[in-house]
Order: C-alpha cells, then sequence, then structure tokens
C-alpha cells in the first residue's frame, strides 16, 4: 500500500506539522515522520492547508435502488469524497425501501464496491415509509450493514405511539430515530415558508410550527423512554430552542442543520426558481441567525448536507411541479465555514468545523473508526482542504449525477485538496477539477501516482 508523507499540513488548524500515512494509519507525525517515510512514499506538500479528520454525513441521498436516474451509489459517493467525507449515511427512501436486511446490505455492499466512501445504510423506521408498522429494525442492526441510524426521511414518523415503539427498540442496541419533523396535516399542500414571501407569491405556506411541535413532542417521548433521537434538518429558529430546552434537561437528543438552511431565506423563492425548492422549506432571515447561533453554542451537533438528487425534468419545471430538494455534498464544507469562520456568531474555528462535520456526526451514527484525532495510531482517514482557495460552482462540473444545486455560479471559498481513506487517496487536489497556485506539489504527487 502507497505511503504518503504530508509535509507541514495544519491539523484542525493549528501548528503545521508532518504526517506519515502508512498501512492505514497514521503511523508517526513531526520529525519522526520523515525519518519513518519509505523511499518511495509519495510526499505531498501541504504548506498552508488545513488537515481535518474525514467528514461524515448524517444525511446522504445516494436514491439507489431504484432512482438511478438521479443518482447511484457509485457517483453520490465520489461527490462525497470529492467534498471531504470518508463516511455517509444513506437514507432509506430508496425504491425498494430500506426496511429489510436484503436491502441495506446491498446499499452497503454497492457502496464498499465503489471504494469512494464507507456508506452506512440508514433502515426505515417503518415499513414502506408508510408510518403505521414497525420495520425489521433489529435484524437490520444484526445485518452486515449493522445499521444504528434509522428514520422514515422524507416522510415523519407523525404516529406518537409508533414513534414511542420506535424509540423503544432501538434502545437495545443503541441505536437512535433521525426523525424528519413534520406535522403532515399541518404542511399538506405546503410549497414554502408560511410569511410575508408566500404570501406576496400566492404559494401555500409551510408554517414553522409543523416542525416545532414533532420535535416537542418527539424530546419528551425520548425522555420518557429514556433513548436518543436525532431531529433531521432543523430549519427555524423556535426548533432551536426547543432542542436548546431539552438539552438543559439531559434529554438525549441530537441535532443537525444543512448548509443551505445556514445560507440561504426564503427570499430565494420570489424567481420561482425550483432549485430553491426544499424539505423543510428555506425559512426567514431570523431563523438563519438563529440556526448560526446554534452551531456556535452546540445546541446544534451536526452539519448534515440532505444531499437531495433529481434529475433534470423533476426541477425543470413549475414550481408546484417540481420535486423538494438539493444536491450539497461537493459544497458543504465551503458554504459552512465562509460563514462560521468569520467569528461573527461566537468562536468557532477548523476544530468546530472538524467537530461538526466529523466527530459529532460519527458519534451520534456510532461510526468508530471515523471522526477520530489526529494522531499517531489513529485511522488514516483525513482531508486536506485549502482555506483561501477560491472556486466557482458549475452544476455540469460535479460529480453528482444531478445538478440541482441551490450555489450554481457561485464562487465559493475553501477547497478540498485531498482525501484519504484508510491511508489510501481516494482524491487528490480535487481529482482533475481547478487547481489553486498553493497546490502544485498536491497535482505533482497525484500525477506521479498515477501515472
Amino acid at each position: 500500500m502507497t505511503q504518503y508523507l504530508i509535509r507541514g499540513a495544519a491539523p484542525l488548524g493549528g501548528a503545521a506539522t508532518d504526517l506519515l500515512l502508512a498501512d492505514g494509519a497514521i503511523r508517526a507525525t513531526g520529525a519522526e515522520a520523515r525519518s519513518l517515510a519509505a523511499r518511495d512514499a509519495v510526499t505531498i506538500d501541504a504548506d498552508g492547508l488545513v488537515a481535518l479528520p474525514g467528514l461524515v454525513d448524517t444525511h446522504t441521498h445516494l436514491r439507489e435502488p431504484g432512482r438511478e436516474d438521479a443518482e447511484t451509489v457509485a457517483s453520490g459517493t465520489k461527490a462525497a469524497a470529492l467534498g471531504g467525507y470518508t463516511a455517509v449515511h444513506a437514507m432509506a427512501n430508496t425504491s425498494p425501501v430500506a426496511d429489510t436486511a436484503g436491502v441495506v446490505e446491498q446499499v452497503w455492499r454497492l457502496g464498499r464496491a465503489a471504494g469512494w466512501v464507507d456508506v452506512h445504510p440508514v433502515g426505515a423506521v417503518t415499513v414502506g415509509l408508510e408510518g403505521s408498522r414497525l420495520a425489521e429494525l433489529g435484524t437490520m442492526a444484526a445485518s452486515a450493514a449493522r445499521v444504528r441510524v434509522f428514520s422514515d426521511d422524507g416522510k415523519c414518523v407523525s404516529d406518537p405511539v409508533v414513534m414511542r415503539r420506535a424509540l423503544e427498540y432501538v434502545k437495545s442496541f443503541d441505536g437512535v430515530i433521525a426523525q424528519h419533523a413534520q406535522d403532515p396535516r399541518l404542511t399538506e399542500g405546503s410549497q414554502m415558508h408560511e410569511g410575508v414571501v408566500s404570501a406576496d407569491l400566492g404559494l401555500a405556506g409551510w408554517p414553522a410550527v409543523a416542525e416545532e411541535a414533532i420535535i416537542a413532542r418527539d424530546v419528551l417521548l425520548a425522555q420518557h423512554v429514556g433513548s436518543r433521537v436525532h431531529v433531521l434538518h432543523v430549519s427555524t429558529a423556535g426548533s432551536v430552542d426547543i432542542v436548546r430546552w431539552a438539552k438543559a434537561r439531559g434529554i438525549a437528543v441530537t441535532a443537525e442543520a444543512t448548509p443551505h438552511h445556514l445560507s440561504l431565506t426564503d427570499e430565494a423563492a420570489r424567481g420561482y426558481d425550483p432549485r430553491y425548492k426544499v424539505n423543510p422549506p428555506l425559512r426567514t432571515a431570523e431563523d438563519v441567525l438563529a440556526l448560526r447561533r446554534g452551531l456556535a453554542d452546540g445546541t446544534i451537533d451536526t452539519i448534515g448536507t440532505d444531499h437531495a438528487p433529481h434529475p433534470r425534468e423533476d426541477k425543470d419545471c413549475e414550481w408546484a411541479a417540481a420535486a423538494f430538494g438539493m444536491t450539497g455534498l461537493e459544497t458543504a464544507l465551503a458554504v459552512v465555514a465562509e460563514i462560521m469562520l468569520t467569528g461573527e456568531y461566537g468562536p468557532f474555528g477548523w476544530a468546530d468545523i472538524a467537530r461538526v462535520f466529523s466527530t459529532a456526526p460519527a458519534r451520534i451514527g456510532r461510526v468508530t473508526d471515523h471522526g477520530r484525532p489526529i494522531a499517531v495510531g489513529e485511522p488514516a482517514n483525513l482531508t486536506l482542504v485549502d482555506p483561501a482557495a477560491r472556486w466557482t460552482v458549475r452544476p455540469g462540473e460535479l460529480a453528482t449525477a444531478s445538478e440541482n444545486t441551490p450555489f450554481a455560479d457561485r464562487e465559493l471559498t475553501g477547497r478540498v485538496m485531498a482525501v484519504f481513506l484508510r491511508g489510501r487517496a481516494t482524491v487528490l487536489d480535487g481529482a482533475g477539477v481547478p487547481r489553486s497556485p498553493r497546490a502544485a506539489s498536491v497535482a505533482a504527487a497525484a500525477d506521479e501516482e498515477t501515472s
């Protein structure tokens, strides 16, 4: 297996050091890394680059099986690797639904065959995502895929009795229920956030309380049964308040925010561009501010991309007919870093980026070999980022099979330059994307390895 000697990287943005990756692990650091490196080790000049533990996504839609026209496990996980990820949790709303051991094992094996990142299938909470009968939770947990996260994402587990039973069931194997918080009765026919903009546009409104009521119910249920609940794609200020309240009382609740809910508001819908149609909807500027503050103070634990690819025909149509969802794996790190590293919302540095993108999601999903410290003996799941590189999002140049990014033609700062999965390079210099000036040596290493 190829050894990599990474020269001058800054772990978590701290002091620069050298890292030797060998036999799937971080073998040495500093001067010892140079002395132990084999003569044929690939040397990467990482001066100015930040080293992070490989990113972990709590919320990815890979669409396979069933919607390979939108995404495949291979294309989606390549996009994840280019975005800096070494592990993703693949949601269950495939066709057939991932509600049996057979389907989750199929997704897991497709991930292993693709080899870009580790794929951890999410099992459905209920049979067919229909919300009435629990799926084979125990069987999926005991399968080769070792499922620990269960969700009907795309739909809410709205029946409180079913939700209670699911929370009780997963306790036996330390699982977690990841809830899509959306009261179905309060959102029938809804198209966007209920507020001034929806009134101006004449689109059916999606009230914030439809999310907040479910979260309030579920944290109380989790407290009652002593189980874990994870709240997907938190989008309102009231939701942040409820999660903060629950955590203060010791309830085992975690929460995620998406890059698009941290950066965009419902004002984006004024042009009726379906790229901005998403579930939950983009909210107000006040909600965005609350999410940013919640991420900074630890109320929100993770960044979940909710990467939701769709074929062009599902988005290139009128707003009402368009599918909900946005892609996000390749843009997430840059979007969030631009917002949160300014210090405007409280102290937030690269160590915090590592926490919300890697350490916390790995802990929530019980992915024990990811989100680890950058230290000798730890698995070599590593991402190198150029924090100064500027690049423009070109939908046709992204690895995902779909083009429904809300950040099309936007210039972002911060570029993933290299990714290592157990010491194997999955990305070097963005696998052919435009190179930044300080990445010449990374590019040379990539050319040397592939020649």
